[in-house]
């Protein structure tokens, strides 16, 4: 699945919004707001086929580094 940058020029503005929200979180504290995060952006997406291919593309990067 090739990804499109759909947040343009707020792509930037997204980035230093979810560092601020892991400002003073400690490790543990900064992996569950991310997990309530992917949640919550999951059931926003709201299409398993979506999901699932989006998740495949991520693991596929992670493995690649």
């Amino acid at each position: 699945m090739a990804l499109n940058d759909k947040l343009g020029d707020n792509g930037d503005a997204f980035y230093n919004c979810l560092m601020a929200a892991h400002d003073g979180l400690s490790e543990a504290q900064s992996h569950a707001l991310n997990a309530r995060l992917v949640l919550i952006l999951a059931n926003e997406i709201a299409d398993l086929d979506v999901l699932q291919d989006l998740i495949g593309e991520a693991a596929q990067n992670a493995r690649a580094q």
